[in-house]
């Protein structure tokens, strides 16, 4: 199973996803394409995302049974913990705050 979410990305990237999976939702592709066909859709979205962004998810032989991949700027960031593929959240709003403070203010 392949499941590959986009935001903000051209539409001619919208539409070569849609060549090869099924778009259930706006920017939401699923399928079961094979390795090699997984690996070249993913080539595609990594040359036309643009400043979008995007994630791929696939069914894998590992403890949670499945793998990911991204690529463009978003505030969920994949982190690797003793193996295991999590995500943290960058809450882009704090950070924005915390910027315009003086250390002395903190």
């Amino acid at each position: 199973m392949l499941v590959i979410v986009v935001e903000n990305v051209p539409p001619r990237l919208r539409g070569r996803l849609a060549v090869w999976l099924l778009e259930v939702r706006a920017g939401v592709y699923v399928g079961n394409p094979g390795r090699k066909i997984r690996e070249m859709i993913w080539e595609n979205v990594r040359e036309g995302v643009e400043h979008g962004n995007a994630i791929m998810a696939w069914s894998t032989n590992t403890e949670s049974g499945f793998t990911f991949d991204t690529v463009g700027s978003n505030r969920r960031i994949p982190t690797d913990w003793d193996g295991l593929q999590l995500v943290s959240f960058h809450p882009e709003a704090v950070d924005e705050e915390l910027a315009g403070l003086a250390p002395d203010d903190l």
